[in-house]
């Protein structure tokens, strides 16, 4: 109950009214995979779950334990 109130950002408060619209109409225009979509967008908003969090999409950064030498490049002149 306390992730509900605590931590709202621009992005979620948007998810929550994208999500609250697109589920009426897609209620008063009898689609309800909208509406399904509608309550997909407004759960994640809620739940405070999704891509758009701090580090959500981050890839991890693979660490470089050994320095490699560079090896000489030979360059050929092509005429």
């Amino acid at each position: 109950m306390n992730n509900l109130l605590q931590n709202w950002n621009l992005m979620r408060a948007l998810r929550l009214v994208l999500g609250g619209i697109i589920l009426v109409q897609g209620i008063q225009a009898q689609e309800y995979m909208y509406a399904l979509a509608g309550i997909f967008l407004s759960g994640m908003a809620l739940a405070n779950i999704g891509c758009c969090g701090v580090g959500g999409c981050a890839v991890p950064q693979k660490k470089v334990t050994t320095i490699e030498s560079t090896k000489d490049i030979d360059y050929e002149e092509v005429v």
